[in-house]
């Protein structure tokens, strides 16, 4: 194992310090905004600015690279992550921070494309797997670490917009100062989605939903924690909580779905979804660690439901398809994370911060029961179609090149035989 993560040590460190700074950027945001007095509905408008634009950076980006090189790129996004945290200190204002959150979500998917091309160049259909694993653990104990640093500072003041300047600025070093040889062009997304849908239904609805619930999770959850009276700690805890049950329950989850119709687990994770979300309407915070147990439930299906739809799509699709399709769903995917936080911003402020977890509910109804419907429409692939569940990073937002380093990338090339 070690002589595989050697060689690529570097890059690893760009991105865990670039995952440090999501991670405290992303709860230290919706936390400034919630003391600055601003509704649900504007901090969920800045959720939704950097949704947009990370999606945009996804299919722009890779037009860049061919233009002026990796090295170029990816020094003046690193930049531009800097730039724009550090405005957010400087000018405090919903309408300023909407396009500042922006800059910020442009300038980091172009950063994991770039550094994600770079690990994919460095791998071999051996270590693959390894480095997709450490890539996955990489990712999310630096975002977790992130969201920890936000107890440490006061988000009142400019100290924690600073350090996660500085942050996302060590990104550039390791990477910069890489003698790795340049990558081949990036990926880009596919967005036919109507093809997409035709080949599989459940896939662009379950990708749809699975957007709009992480998108209202991540960019709520810490308004509904500073709402509700809890401390930064403990809202940095209630996002690391779900976050671990995800990591617990990705491979069971995945496991069964190679086993079974995958649409019955994704039925299934549609329930226990639901029933998470209930019982956090029911329970509230009056009892702290009930209340985190609940999330570690919520937390346990949440994180892996886009893991399952991306399986279920590649299943349907050819040997040679799994990255176009796995693209074509992160537009998808982008999409509801651009829908989910309004909706839940616009309920929260008329009935209260507990309007998250109906939100997130009735999503997690709709995506379980759309996948059972499926079912009864269309038999489950055959033995021979289907590929193996792959878990994908938990902690953030994926770009076409997440889906190149997969290991299912290496078992498709080993189903293409001559003939095709």
């Amino acid at each position: 194992m070690t002589s595989s993560i050697v060689p690529i040590a570097s890059l690893l460190l760009s991105a865990f310090f670039m995952l440090l700074g999501y991670g405290l950027s992303g709860y230290l945001i919706p936390l400034r905004a919630v003391q600055e007095g601003w509704s649900t509905f504007e901090i969920s408008m800045i959720a939704t600015g950097y949704a947009i634009a990370f999606t945009a950076g996804c299919l722009v980006v890779p037009r860049l690279v061919l233009r002026v090189g990796h090295v170029r790129v990816f020094a003046v996004l690193a930049a531009l992550m800097s730039i724009s945290i550090l405005m957010h200190a400087l000018i405090v204002h919903p309408a300023a921070w909407i396009l500042f959150r922006g800059m910020t979500g442009f300038s980091i998917a172009g950063g994991y494309m770039v550094m994600e091309s770079w690990l994919n160049e460095r791998v071999t259909n051996e270590t693959r797997g390894t480095v997709f694993s450490v890539y996955m653990v990489t990712s999310m104990i630096a975002v977790m670490l992130g969201q920890f640093m936000v107890p440490l500072g006061d988000p009142l003041t400019a100290s924690l917009f600073m350090v996660c300047a500085i942050v996302f600025a060590l990104a550039l070093m390791p990477t910069g100062l890489s003698n790795a040889q340049s990558p081949q062009p990036l990926t880009q997304a596919s967005v036919n989605i109507l093809a997409l849908y035709r080949k599989s239904p459940a896939a662009v609805v379950g990708a749809t939903l699975a957007g709009a619930i992480s998108g209202a999770w991540n960019n709520l959850a810490p308004v509904f924690a500073q709402l509700n009276g809890l401390s930064t700690a403990t809202g940095a805890t209630m996002l690391a909580v779900a976050m671990i049950g995800g990591a617990l329950f990705q491979f069971p989850l995945g496991r069964m779905s190679d086993r079974i119709d995958r649409r019955y687990v994704m039925a299934l994770a549609g329930v226990i979804g639901v029933a998470a979300c209930l019982l956090n309407l029911l329970v509230g915070t009056s009892n702290i660690y009930l209340f985190l147990f609940f999330v570690l439930l919520l937390g346990s299906v949440m994180y892996p439901i886009y893991s399952l739809v991306v399986a279920h799509a590649n299943d349907y699709a050819q040997a040679d398809e799994f990255v176009s399709t796995a693209s074509g769903l992160l537009i998808v995917y982008g999409v509801g994370t651009m829908v989910g936080p309004p909706v839940s911003g616009v309920l929260m402020d008329s009935f209260g911060t507990q309007a998250l977890f109906s939100v997130i509910g009735v999503a997690f109804a709709a995506y379980g029961g759309y996948a059972y419907f499926r079912s009864f429409r269309r038999p489950q692939a055959s033995e021979e179609e289907r590929v193996d569940f792959q878990a994908i990073p938990l902690s953030r937002a994926q770009t076409p090149q997440t889906y190149e380093l997969d290991p299912r990338v290496e078992q498709g090339d080993e189903q293409q035989s001559p003939a095709q």
